[in-house]
């Protein structure tokens, strides 16, 4: 890498590590409030919305970010289509889903999804606003105000969710906790990405971009749809509680793993974009990304594993102690998801958005097709045979990573094993060598302390690459 792109690599993976950790932070501390005060049935009404909402936010945005981020040359007209573009798509949506709401509360056997349906989809709509604002952003890889912006929208947001929840508003107040972060950050992105549209509709470029966006689209609905699937499954089969119980840990597990995939798509795709050119130079770059990857994730997504008992009580209370096993499970599974979300951004990148979009069908539908026919066997067994699909499936991304950059499973293998076989050892080992502490707080501080001194003794004493780059980058900033 050219010292050029390398500086700015680090200042994007810096900045996105501050943003995420910044994010996850704030999330944690009003998430402890929020969770003290609601019960998990509270937070299952506004949990079996979320697909509907997510689902419509990707048909508002329909693939365009990664569309323009890919372009070499981006121009108002490109901008000022997506704008209107999105604003009328998202209008379009929004009354179709007013007038769905019942059915959705139908669908849930729950008339007081109604109201809330109609109030929470409002969400989108304001975020129609600023995607061209943000494509932008993302684009010029302003890593630094979009953590600023983010920041600012979570610390108000999260004030005004915990004042209306102790006020009584119950899911209420979640739901306009979401709505003012995204009404927030759009005002920030309007403000930071200096763009502003004009009254001129041309929507020549959606045309020009529609066969590479669509992909993208149809990519992040099937995604949301295997993200959230636990959620409708056990809304229409189970209860709001189970939906509470499965929303509030995979929440844990989200943020977990979000801290690491944040980091690294604020480069990923714009950096081997721009060396989508140079083969090798391409495949290094992809290495360097993936075992820095591997270095993070899997010691912390294991770590999380293990102190989830400890964290979820002590946190929030032993009335979301059931969060704490679906927790457990799930960390295994995103320790990979950072992985393969850098191998999607390898294939965008090289602009094979079909091999995404493919990819992400077929998973999303057998892992549909699984939880379906697994639901009588209960939670547990359909999270583990969920897990298992995503893990596996890393197999198929390699595949396509190989074919692009000569990427053999073999040395993919070799990238990542150390920190795998790393992590899991030292886990198991700190799991059996404090299960005799009794006391809860001096278990969960056992727990962290051994862990972290013993797998970053190993990366020293091993002189490991990546631990020596971290140390580097640190003097930069």
């Amino acid at each position: 890498m050219s010292e050029t792109l390398k500086e700015k690599t680090a200042k994007g993976i810096f900045w996105g590590g501050m943003s995420n950790a910044l994010q996850q932070l704030l999330n944690l501390v009003f998430g402890i409030f929020l969770a003290r005060k609601l019960s998990p049935s509270e937070y299952g009404m506004v949990g079996m919305l979320t697909i509907f909402s997510l689902i419509a936010s990707s048909i508002q945005e329909s693939g365009f970010t990664a569309a323009l981020a890919n372009k070499k040359e981006v121009t108002h007209r490109d901008y000022n289509a997506v704008f209107w573009f999105s604003i009328l798509i998202s209008g379009g949506i929004y009354l179709i889903l007013f007038f769905c709401a019942p059915l959705i509360a139908d669908f849930y056997h729950t008339p007081e999804l109604t109201p809330l349906a109609r109030y929470v989809f409002i969400g989108f709509v304001i975020s129609s606003l600023g995607t061209a604002h943000f494509a932008k952003l993302f684009k010029e890889m302003k890593v630094k105000q979009r953590t600023i912006a983010t920041f600012t929208a979570l610390c108000i947001s999260g004030i005004v969710g915990v004042t209306l929840a102790y006020m009584g508003f119950s899911y209420w107040g979640i739901a306009t906790q979401n709505i003012c972060y995204i009404l927030v950050t759009t005002c920030f992105f309007w403000y930071y990405s200096g763009w502003r549209p004009t009254l001129k509709l041309d929507f020549g470029p959606i045309r020009e971009m529609i066969g590479f966006s669509s992909k993208i689209l149809a990519t992040n609905i099937f995604n949301h749809i295997n993200n959230n699937v636990f959620s409708v499954i056990l809304g229409r089969f189970y209860n709001e509680h189970a939906v509470g119980y499965y929303n509030q840990g995979n929440k844990w597990n989200t943020m977990g793993h979000n801290l690491i995939t944040g980091m690294v798509n604020t480069v990923a795709q714009p950096v081997l974009v721009e060396v989508k050119d140079d083969k090798e130079r391409q495949l290094r770059v992809f290495r360097k990304m993936l075992r820095f990857t591997a270095f993070v994730c899997f010691p912390v997504m294991f770590g999380l594993s293990l102190i989830s008992s400890e964290l979820i009580v002590i946190l929030i209370t032993e009335k979301w102690l059931q969060s704490a096993q679906i927790l457990s499970i799930l960390c295994i599974g995103g320790a990979f998801l950072p992985m393969t979300n850098l191998c999607s951004n390898l294939v965008i990148s090289k602009g094979k958005s079909n091999i995404f979009l493919w990819n992400t069908v077929c998973v999303s539908l057998l892992q549909l097709a699984a939880m379906i026919a697994l639901c009588p066997f209960g939670i547990e067994v359909m999270l583990y045979v969920y897990v298992g699909i995503n893990v596996l499936w890393m197999l198929v991304w390699h595949h396509f990573v190989n074919r692009e950059l000569n990427y053999p499973l073999y040395l993919a293998l070799l990238d990542i094993a150390n920190y795998l076989i790393t992590a899991a050892v030292v886990m198991i080992a700190v799991g059996f060598a404090t299960q005799c502490i009794e006391n809860i707080y001096l278990r969960i501080g056992a727990k962290i302390i051994m862990a972290a001194t013993l797998y970053l003794g190993i990366m020293y004493v091993q002189k490991n690459e990546m631990l020596q780059e971290i140390r580097r980058m640190r003097f930069r900033f």
